[in-house]
């Protein structure tokens, strides 16, 4: 029996899994992590947490399942979108954290190219805007602030891109990975763009030359690496890129139209399509297969689970002292309290921007906000209202497909911890007025990146096989009488942060 291995590099920690050819889940293991925020809007993560989460996870799945290394054929690893990158020395050593998708301290710098950028061959030749989310600010962020840093730099290499060098001593970036840096990747073309970097004063040669599909062989395990995986010297290691599309295709999205909402720290809700330049409020980069004709376009919230973390452990502390005593998840406990209050909690709403706002409103002054709070409302409510929140902020970035050449199946597909929540499902299904189908046993990402490693190695001949390994529970048909409230509620939530932008700027700008 041949084995193979898919590991997802995400935001607080690293999953890995071992399957056999037909899609068996043998092994998994997790190892979690924290994100740096030395600052308001600042976060930040250095690669050796990665680095030891994804030995750790390799080495466990490997001796959980008793494979034969002999027998493992393949790795594939994926990873969160890592921003800048990490900048390394000519020697690989990196010279900085990591500036990831949350951090929002590259405020000038797209100032700047608002400034001095003409937007519209920026979206032309990258299929993306400018935002303080993406890469490329991040980048001028660190040339203007560290010049200790920037004068030794010989690369940025993304996440993934970085553990496979680790790995194998190759130096590679895949096409999905360089297209989510935005502003120096020509989307077009599949290439790093000459024209931009050197408008935008960038050098050319940060970037590394070779580019990669996501099911193409970067190189082999070391002797190094080797000993630290529990891997065979020489097993194909493959860049398997940028999470969301990889965790969308192990969904089984593979046609044009798929939807898939990936429910993690943040939200990324994105759909497969042939067609470049969309709408700059929307993200789009290479799709994971067929990288050279598919694109992968997405929006998504900056904080999705992060906000219900963020209430169990602010709001909830009775709940995680049940947790610690009974055993009951704290979040089961919370959900069960949200469970039986009306759509639109009573009148309360929340506007989800925990950490700025990526689309479609992009922007990093957005900040979170309850509105209409009364006597009746109680924990219950306010834990409903926050989900709703999130919610609102799928369809609004939903709502940016309309009058656009995409179209969207009738049915949406959510995957990631939110997705097990006993309330947020029927309310997305609500929300959106989408049925909503959830994966049995999901593994997200980390099986997307095996089936990569099974097609690079050709153990996988193709990745239609997914769909014939995928069981779903029953379709979440949305309520009627719910989306009437929820339609009057959403127009509502879009008016509050119009409203009330201005005053979110101010505030954050005091507060800077």
């Amino acid at each position: 029996m041949d084995y193979l291995i898919g590991v997802d590099i995400g935001t607080s920690g690293t999953k890995a899994v071992l399957i056999d050819p037909n899609g068996k889940v043998l092994a998994h293991s997790y190892k979690g992590y924290e994100v740096e925020t030395p600052k308001p809007s600042w976060a930040q993560q250095w690669p050796e947490p990665w680095e030891e989460a994804v030995n750790f996870t390799i080495k466990s799945v490997v001796e959980k399942s008793n494979a034969d290394p002999e027998k493992i054929k393949g790795v594939a690893i994926s990873s969160l979108y890592g921003g800048s990158g990490i900048p390394v020395d000519q020697d690989m050593k990196p010279l900085a954290p990591c500036l990831i998708w949350m951090d929002r301290r590259a405020e000038e710098e797209v100032k700047w190219v608002e400034e001095n950028i003409n937007l519209e061959e920026l979206f032309e030749v990258t299929g993306n805007s400018v935002n303080s989310y993406f890469g490329f600010t991040k980048i001028l962020w660190m040339k203007n602030n560290l010049p200790q840093v920037w004068n030794k730099i010989q690369y940025f290499l993304p996440p993934a891109p970085y553990i496979v060098y680790k790995l194998t001593g190759e130096v590679a970036v895949d096409y999905s990975s360089a297209g989510n840096i935005g502003g120096v990747f020509n989307l077009r073309e599949r290439k790093w763009s000459k024209e931009m970097v050197d408008k935008l004063g960038i050098p050319l040669s940060f970037f590394p030359e070779r580019l990669v599909e996501c099911t193409e062989i970067v190189g082999g395990i070391t002797e190094e690496a080797a000993k630290k995986t529990g891997l065979k010297a020489g097993t194909p290691v493959i860049c398997g890129g940028v999470d969301a599309p990889v965790a969308t295709m192990g969904a089984g999205a593979l046609a044009e139209g798929n939807h898939v909402a990936m429910l993690g720290t943040s939200m990324c809700w994105g759909f497969i399509t042939k067609t470049p330049n969309l709408s700059p409020n929307l993200v789009s980069m290479p799709h994971c297969v067929d990288s050279s004709e598919i694109i992968y376009t997405f929006g998504g919230a900056a904080t999705a689970g992060a906000i219900l973390k963020w209430f169990r452990n602010v709001i909830g502390t009775e709940e995680i002292a049940v947790e610690d005593k009974l055993g009951i998840n704290a979040y089961t406990l919370l959900d069960l309290q949200a469970k039986d209050i009306p759509a639109g909690s009573n009148g309360l709403l929340v506007l989800p921007y925990f950490m700025g706002e990526r689309s479609p409103i992009w922007d990093s002054s957005a900040r979170g906000l309850v509105l209409g709070l009364s006597l009746v409302h109680t924990k219950g409510h306010l834990y409903k209202a926050f989900m709703e929140g999130v919610a609102y902020s799928l369809r609004h970035n939903m709502e940016m497909v309309l009058g656009t050449d995409a179209k969207l199946d009738k049915e949406l597909i959510i995957v990631g911890g939110g997705s097990k929540s006993m309330n947020w499902p029927q309310i997305y299904a609500d929300v959106t007025g989408y049925p909503v189908r959830i994966i049995k046993n999901d593994v997200e990402a980390p099986l997307g990146d095996a089936v990569l490693a099974g097609i690079a190695t050709d153990i996988i001949t193709e990745p239609n096989v997914l769909k014939d390994w995928l069981d779903f529970e029953e379709p979440i048909y949305p309520n009627p009488e719910n989306t009437k409230v929820y339609d009057q509620y959403y127009e509502e939530y879009k008016n509050l942060y119009v409203s009330t932008k201005d005053s979110m700027k101010r505030v954050t700008k005091i507060n800077q």
